[in-house]
């Protein structure tokens, strides 16, 4: 494995650090540090770099070069996005940058940068279909992802820096922009995936505004009809009332207002059945810019849970084994819940250093908050109620996310059973994958088999009748044991 992979985005508001331990295939991300510079602003009436914005740049990039010559990063990589690439000092500044940090930075084009956030979103969704909007400070950009590759891109002036300087019909101009980008990158898509931290506050404030339970940005799903309530709630509220509801930062929240009206145009001209908030952009693109193919095809969320196994299991390996021995329970299971099983599986005993008063509902924390990529909420709910399960009897009712407003009674159950029969697993065999070899758990009849043959006779006691019997009674059949 590489060592740490360093990127700094460059943008026309912020300027960012990432540093990704290590090249894998779901990120992990061991350093992140933005500073909102505003680079682009007033780039439309003097052609140049904010002057003070610069100025802060360049002192956050000499921080960021000093922070990364301790982390042991061997690959560091530098973009500059819309503000650098239009304004007339942007050469010059490159430049500076080059000779004062070390820093190369690539100055990418409009449709460069579009392709990277579309990059980024393959990093989290292997196969997605859609367009992918990106916004920035001084320019948006969308690309068309088709089957999990990159198709046509475009780029507009749409960023709110910017659009703050154009003097003319704000929503007229908006709506001739999109209608353009919409053009070039091929039509309309059913899903609209989202990139940017302009969409992230507005993100951000929808779930204030809805109440929703579970507050975590990546894949949240967005409705046209809440995101236009959301803007009108954004209009109606000064900074100081935003504030309360969010920790986006005031220079931000200025830009939200202008940020919406580019949102209601957006939602005008291409009509999205499905929007969907995107954590992963331009900086997850040239991470993924850098992955080996073979690395790319990977599922990120198992890859994600392997590497999680791998780091804090007591027996690494022991979730593979736990998965093939439970499947004769689910032989009607389709792809996607088999995926959501071996998850469950891999992710099963990592918290087990836990104080075992708070382990249950560590381990529903740790997975619910992971950084998981190719799961959606409802799933990562699925997997936290499981695992909560394999450890908990007394069920989710003490939990601070109301789980049942997002799974239905259905689910909730599919996943307490998961957990109850991974605990039957663990404990008959101390999660040793050795010790599974010789038994052997199906579904007979009215009733649930378990068969310990040869030495794993042994195996045999009070707490795995116990934990048997448990299971059994959740899937409505009789417990039986035999000895093979």
């Amino acid at each position: 494995m590489s060592k740490r992979v360093a990127v700094v985005d460059v943008g026309s508001n912020s300027v960012r650090l990432v540093v990704f331990d290590g090249m894998s295939r779901s990120p992990a991300y061991f350093y992140n540090e933005k500073v909102l510079c505003g680079l682009g602003a007033g780039l439309a009436d003097t052609g140049l770099l904010n002057p003070q914005g610069r100025e802060r740049a360049m002192a956050a990039l000499h921080r960021f070069m000093a922070l990364v010559a301790g982390m042991g990063s061997d690959v560091v990589t530098g973009v500059a996005t819309a503000a650098v690439r239009e304004a007339t000092d942007g050469p010059d500044f490159v430049e500076q940058v080059a000779r004062e940090t070390g820093l190369q930075l690539r100055v990418a084009s409009g449709e460069q940068e579009a392709q990277l956030s579309a990059r980024g979103i393959l990093l989290g969704w292997p196969d997605a279909d859609g367009l992918v909007c990106d916004i920035g400070g001084a320019s948006m950009e969308l690309a068309r992802i088709d089957g999990g590759r990159v198709g046509a891109a475009a780029t507009s002036p749409l960023g709110p820096l910017k659009l703050a300087d154009y003097r003319g019909n704000k929503d007229k101009y908006i709506r001739a922009e999109v209608e353009k980008l919409l053009k070039s990158a091929g039509g309309k898509a059913a899903r609209l995936y989202l990139v940017g931290g302009s969409w992230r506050a507005l993100a951000r404030l929808d779930m204030a505004r809805r109440d929703y339970p579970f507050y975590v940005l990546h894949e949240y799903r967005l409705s046209a009809k809440n995101l236009r309530k959301t803007i009108d709630w954004v209009n109606s509220q000064d900074i100081d009332e935003l504030s309360e509801h969010t920790e986006t930062s005031r220079a931000r929240l200025s830009l939200l207002p202008l940020a919406g009206r580019v949102m209601e145009g957006l939602l005008e001209v291409l009509e999205p059945e499905e929007i969907v908030l995107s954590s992963y952009g331009l900086r997850e693109g040239m991470f993924y810019e850098q992955m080996p193919p073979s690395m790319r095809r990977l599922d990120p969320l198992i890859e994600a849970c392997r590497v999680m196994e791998a780091t804090n299991a007591r027996f690494p390996g022991f979730g593979q084994v736990l998965f093939e021995w439970l499947r004769p329970l689910y032989p009607g299971l389709d792809a996607s819940g088999r995926r959501l099983m071996l998850a469950a599986c891999l992710l099963h005993d990592t918290s087990w250093q836990a104080h075992p008063d708070y382990r249950a509902e560590m381990c529903f924390e740790s997975v619910t908050r992971a950084n998981l990529g190719g799961v959606d909420h409802k799933e990562r709910l699925f997997l936290g109620m499981a695992i909560l399960s394999r450890y908990k009897n007394a069920g989710h009712s003490a939990l601070e996310i109301p789980v049942e407003e997002l799974l239905s009674e259905d689910r909730i159950r599919e996943a307490v059973q998961l957990g109850k029969a991974m605990r039957l697993g663990a404990m008959i065999s101390g999660a040793q994958a050795g010790l599974l070899d010789h038994t052997a758990l199906a579904v007979e009849g009215g009733a649930l088999v378990l068969t310990l043959s040869g030495a794993a006779r042994e195996l045999n006691g009070e707490v795995v009748e116990k934990r048997l019997a448990a299971l059994a009674k959740l899937m409505e059949l009789e417990p039986e044991l035999r000895a093979g």
